[in-house]
């Protein structure tokens, strides 16, 4: 079992790395690969401190690192330009390449089982509709803050900021994002709270 969690954990952190690494490399905008990677980086240095004294179920684990390449791809590319994503907008002739709503989609799916589980593992609320609510709120202010945080970095730097914000042209651009996180929230709890609850009731 020790060496099955050691070979887990080494794959874990050889695909970030890897991701990582390859993202860096002639990046469409350097400023703009650091921030958007910066979230990544940050959630990997919370989990190597936090993995022996509150380790997260492989559920988590696992959309963590699908979170951070999600961001990493973003980065390399920004999210205005990546290619698969181009090839899409001219399939179905959208008006903008749509990849940054993918990232929003995981800003709340992923961080809302975050919330889901610290609430649950420290019964910091009562009942599993507390639990729910709480856990959208979490994430949809978690949300909330980032698109903060993307008008501050668009107010200190106009050299990144279009490519960091990347609005496209979309004036509800803000507001959109707000409403795949929440979504992408729902649609967490909805297809995986059962998957979810069994892996935590597992935990020590």
């Amino acid at each position: 079992m020790l060496k099955e969690m050691h070979l887990k954990q080494f794959l874990w952190l050889a695909i970030f790395f890897m991701v990582l690494i390859w993202s860096a490399i002639n990046p469409k905008d350097t400023l703009t690969w650091f921030l958007e990677v910066v979230p990544a980086l940050i959630g990997l240095t919370i989990i190597v401190f936090t993995r022996k004294i509150f380790p997260l179920t492989s559920l988590l684990y696992f959309l963590i690192l699908i979170h951070s390449i999600i961001l990493m791809i973003g980065g390399h590319y920004t999210y205005a330009e990546v290619p698969f994503f181009d090839t899409l907008k001219y399939t179905f002739d959208w008006s903008r390449n749509n990849y940054d709503k993918v990232g929003h989609l995981a800003q709340g799916f992923v961080p809302v089982l975050i919330a889901r589980e610290i609430l649950i593992r420290k019964h910091i609320v009562n009942g599993q509709a507390w639990v729910n609510f709480m856990s959208v709120s979490i994430a949809l202010a978690f949300s909330a803050f980032y698109e903060l945080i993307e008008w501050w970095v668009a107010l200190a730097s106009e050299q990144a900021a279009e490519a960091f914000l990347g609005t496209q042209g979309y004036v509800w651009d803000t507001q959109s994002d707000m409403a795949y996180a929440l979504f992408g929230a729902i649609m967490a709890l909805v297809l995986l709270s059962k998957v979810h609850s069994r892996q935590i009731a597992k935990l020590p």
